[in-house]
């Protein structure tokens, strides 16, 4: 049971950053989304773009520790902790 939560809060926060990505591209800039990942990933900002749609992820991730959901709270910050690496992997390519 606690594996199930704990991979739902994974694809929560998953879905929580693409969804936070795609909102600041589509209130931010003019491009579609896809052209907008290949600049941001030419100029070498991609790793700015994932981490501002990181940002949403404190909804779920708080929404789940008010409901005392810990284990899906776990899986939101593993799937933050992934961005994070992703983030640093880029940033060192």
């Amino acid at each position: 049971m606690a594996k199930k939560n704990v991979l739902i809060g994974f694809l929560t926060g998953i879905i929580a950053n693409i969804a936070g990505l795609f909102l600041y591209v589509f209130l931010f800039t003019d491009y579609e989304f896809e052209y907008a990942l290949q600049i941001s990933y030419q100029d070498g900002f991609i790793g700015k773009l994932i981490a501002l749609g990181a940002i949403l992820n404190f909804l779920p991730f708080f929404i789940f520790i008010k409901k005392k959901e810990d284990y899906k709270a776990r899986g939101v910050l593993i799937a933050t902790i992934l961005s994070a690496i992703s983030i640093l992997i880029l940033k060192l390519i």
